[in-house]
């Protein structure tokens, strides 16, 4: 007798037990619940992802730092020295307000023009 009741009480736990189990994993996978996860995970992403861009901001200024150092970069600059503009791109011949730039472009180019609705 005292192992029916014993073994009736072990099952009758092991069933609360799996039964408060299985409710709890169905609280967990209702839409709204399924929504604030993704919405905590999401926001737990852009944490990491702001924190990496810092880091990463402050590694590129300590690294622009120690190359500045080591090129030279961070010495004054002497104030007797005339500056020198650079341009990204220079005209070939100097271009007056009189002259266009056609006009100062001795060669020309053949020009062929291609329209492929001549074809049809």
């Amino acid at each position: 007798m005292f192992r029916r009741t014993f073994w009736f009480t072990a099952g009758a736990a092991a069933g609360v037990w799996a039964t408060a189990k299985v409710n709890r994993k169905l609280k967990q996978l209702t839409p709204e619940s399924l929504a604030a996860q993704a919405a905590d995970k999401a926001v737990e992403t852009g944490h990491k992802l702001k924190d990496f861009a810092l880091d990463v901001r402050e590694s590129m200024a300590r690294r622009e730092a120690e190359l500045g150092e080591v090129l030279g970069l961070q010495t004054p600059v002497d104030p007797d020295l005339p500056v020198r503009r650079h341009f990204a791109v220079e005209a070939a011949e100097p271009v007056g307000p009189d002259r266009s730039l056609e006009a100062t472009n001795h060669r020309k180019l053949p020009y062929n023009s291609y329209n492929r609705n001549e074809d049809h």
